[in-house]
């Protein structure tokens, strides 16, 4: 069970890396594609700032590759070993996962970046409940 205070939860859900309370996107939805890497400065409740560094994001770019071949992997793999269709339906349901899944693999790789340099701190989050 995946639940607040788990590494984890961040990256799924997208919430502050520190306290968990919040997201961190302006829109929680990824497919509204005008606002999928629209992000708040910082948390409202902790003030944890999320851009560490200008550019800092450009880092996911590298986590965004590897995300993006799992999500090819397991397409193929689903399409040619389980269900034994051609190399041909292979490769097009590899292109239409990727095309269908870029906002979540985008936001997925940011999660995953930012989580790599920061860690949910109990005391603070216990601080920002009262």
């Amino acid at each position: 069970m995946i639940r607040k205070g788990m590494k984890l939860y961040s990256i799924l859900f997208g919430a502050c890396p520190k306290c968990h309370q919040e997201s961190m996107y302006i829109n929680k939805n990824p497919y509204v594609l005008s606002d999928v890497v629209k992000m708040h400065k910082e948390c409202s409740h902790c003030k944890t700032k999320y851009e560490i560094e200008p550019s800092f994001f450009y880092g996911s770019m590298y986590v965004s590759y590897a995300v993006a071949v799992a999500f090819a992997v397991a397409a193929f793999i689903i399409t040619f070993v389980i269900l034994e269709l051609s190399l041909t339906a292979a490769f097009v349901a590899i292109v239409v996962t990727l095309i269908a899944f870029m906002p979540v693999i985008m936001r997925l790789s940011r999660n995953i970046w930012i989580n790599i340099f920061m860690s949910y701190d109990k005391d603070l989050a216990k601080k920002v409940k009262k």
